[in-house]
């Protein structure tokens, strides 16, 4: 009897264990939503939509975007991170994840233990871009009117802490020069009050201001990467214009909540990359600034990690603080 009854465990277990990959190599079997914890037209707007509908057709199942603003993406981040981890709510972000982990004290998820890396999409420079009226026309000339009228030049960004703030505020430790801050709900709302002139700069990414800088809206000066973007060739980067050293290049890229299976990350891991080897997609987010890297997950858990210690250090020392 006992050994009939250690047979049964043993069979019972054994169907179970055959059963749960046949489940997990199932998804997704319904629609899959995509948290972009920031409003609509920014860069993580962007990739979430362009590369949530060619998931679609990879993977055989409807992606929908969800836009989750505020707080720095931490909303949308908490959100996503407190989602049941079964493949059907994921996120794209940016290195502002890392940036969340120290500036927020209230976080209601941990950035290394609930929120998973999945993809890495690629990384974008961002571009330092002023007013059509704006009177400075290259980077020395703005930088000589922020010397001679300190206080005076208000800049926008979609948040305290956010992609656009904190380059920002290295800049005017690099340079000296002290500029008004002014944070939005997301880059999106900050570019309308740029354009109207509401505000007069913004150290924005490119794809989010690319359209404003073809139609003359708005006037580039410089990008903020350790090369020049093939999106704008012609553009010199900050280090070029004077600002030597300075290398900001924020990341894209998709995640999970923490404990999501192995094998369903591994499958939204692998579909996204296809889709990212697709010329078109490829070539459609390089248009915009985005340069596409691919890459595994470790490589890219091991980036996570690394700018959360990274940020945390410059975050302290530069004083920064949400309210």
């Amino acid at each position: 009897m006992k050994r009939l009854l250690q047979t049964v465990v043993a069979l019972i277990a054994s169907s179970i264990a055959a059963a749960a990959p046949s489940a997990t190599l199932d998804w997704p079997t319904r629609t899959v939503k995509i948290i972009a914890p920031f409003p609509a037209g920014g860069t993580v707007d962007i990739v979430a939509r362009t590369v949530g509908q060619k998931l679609a057709d990879e993977l055989h199942q409807s992606f929908i975007v969800d836009n989750r603003g505020g707080a720095g993406g931490s909303l949308g981040t908490a959100v996503m991170a407190h989602a049941a981890p079964d493949g059907y709510t994921i996120m794209v972000n940016h290195m502002g994840l890392a940036f969340n982990a120290t500036l927020y004290d209230n976080l209601s998820y941990d950035t290394l233990r609930d929120v998973l890396p999945v993809a890495y999409v690629g990384a974008t420079p961002n571009v330092l871009v002023v007013t059509k009226s704006f009177p400075a026309k290259n980077v020395g000339e703005f930088l000589a009117l922020a010397r001679a009228k300190p206080g005076t030049i208000n800049y926008g960004s979609g948040g305290v802490g956010s992609a656009g703030h904190l380059p920002m505020e290295l800049l005017q430790s690099a340079t000296g020069i002290k500029l008004v801050h002014v944070p939005y709900k997301g880059n999106g709302p900050a570019l309308i009050d740029l354009i109207s002139g509401q505000i007069q700069v913004m150290l924005a990414t490119i794809p989010a201001v690319m359209p404003y800088i073809t139609s003359g809206q708005l006037r580039a000066l410089a990008t903020s990467g350790s090369h020049r973007s093939s999106a704008l060739p012609d553009l010199p980067t900050l280090d070029e214009a004077g600002v030597r050293g300075f290398d900001y290049q924020p990341w894209y890229a998709f995640f999970a909540p923490g404990g999501t299976p192995p094998a369903i990350a591994d499958k939204l891991h692998d579909a996204i990359n296809a889709v990212l080897e697709d010329p078109a997609i490829a070539q459609k987010l390089a248009h915009e600034g985005l340069d596409v890297h691919p890459m595994s997950r470790q490589q890219f858990t091991d980036i996570v990690h690394g700018d959360v210690t990274k940020w945390a250090g410059v975050i302290k020392t530069l004083g920064i603080k949400t309210h």
